[in-house]
């Protein structure tokens, strides 16, 4: 006999399942934890909760020994040692363990970041990176964890692990395209994109995409007309980071940049890379006018004349 709901038709072979279908409909919750008064629809749901307060873990793992509050955390750790990962991500093939990190994984290709800061609405892609971030605003300075090599302290436990490598060397994300190997995930993140060709992130302003946060925010600067960087000597501003360390130089007098051929010095190594062209006889125009498809040989010459095009005036 099949038992259906009057609310929304749904059909359950027991009338059991169906009483606690209605719930759905009703918003009761009757079962309460004496301990903390959080209340849930079922009286399994209540009793899987009451162990984060009594720390029991009921189901063991065979091959480890490691213990879980849920059965279905021990279904999960268990691919561990099967090596099973059955959640496959349609954008590049990459397999997970479990759909929360396939879905982390998804918003590498997507941009999507839906975890917003309250405090100053910055958004992140990962939960944890969120609550790691609202340390910040709430946690003072505290960084409880230190490195024993450097004594260097961290806000989590992650950051401590990511700053380890680089004493160790040690670089556990491989990109399955060129075999180049990462530090962090994010790192491999972004390279994969030089693989795919992926623009995710959108200009609000114009509608250009680009593949990293970083492009995209000195993109910004174009609109805006921000120019964050300012030097300490002339006062000077400049969109980009980079473009101040290149303009440092005019004061420093600083060459460092040598040709091997003739020995003339450079301030830049773009500078020098266009001038072994002298050498080399090469006439390589790779920087491209997106606006009218001109070429260029150097991007400062290219930057020059996008002004023809958006009339902005560098000083």
């Amino acid at each position: 006999m099949v038992h259906a709901c009057e609310v929304c038709g749904k059909a359950f072979l027991r009338p059991g399942a169906l009483r606690i279908h209605l719930l759905t409909h009703t918003g009761e919750r009757p079962f309460e934890c004496p301990e903390c008064g959080k209340t849930f629809t079922q009286s399994g749901s209540l009793q899987v909760h009451q162990r984060t307060h009594t720390g029991e873990r009921p189901f063991e793992c065979l091959v480890c020994g490691k213990k879980f509050s849920q059965s279905g955390g021990l279904q999960i750790h268990q691919r561990i040692h099967t090596g099973e990962k059955a959640f496959e991500c349609l954008a590049c093939g990459k397999r997970c363990t479990t759909s929360s990190n396939l879905k982390k994984h998804e918003r590498t290709h997507t941009g999507e970041k839906p975890h917003e800061c309250t405090v100053c609405e910055r958004k992140f892609a990962d939960i944890a990176q969120l609550k790691s971030h609202l340390r910040c605003h709430t946690g003072g300075g505290e960084k409880p964890f230190e490195c024993s090599v450097c004594n260097k302290k961290f806000r989590t436990g992650v950051c401590l692990r990511s700053h380890l490598r680089t004493h160790t060397g040690e670089k556990p994300f491989e990109c399955n395209e060129c075999d180049k190997k990462f530090v962090t995930s994010d790192s491999l993140a972004k390279h994969l994109r030089t693989h795919t060709g992926e623009k995710s992130l959108e200009c609000t302003e114009c509608s250009k995409r680009f593949r990293h946060e970083s492009g995209l925010r000195t993109h910004l600067t174009v609109h805006t007309g921000e120019k964050p960087h300012a030097c300490t000597l002339c006062k000077r501003k400049f969109a980009q980071r980079g473009s101040l360390k290149n303009h440092l130089v005019t004061h420093t007098g600083e060459r460092p940049f040598e040709c091997t051929v003739c020995d003339k010095t450079f301030a830049r190594s773009c500078d020098l890379q266009v001038h072994l062209r002298v050498h080399t006889g090469e006439q390589h125009y790779k920087h491209k006018c997106s606006e009218c498809d001109r070429k260029f040989q150097t991007t400062s010459n290219l930057r020059r004349h996008i002004r023809t095009h958006t009339g902005e005036k560098p000083f």
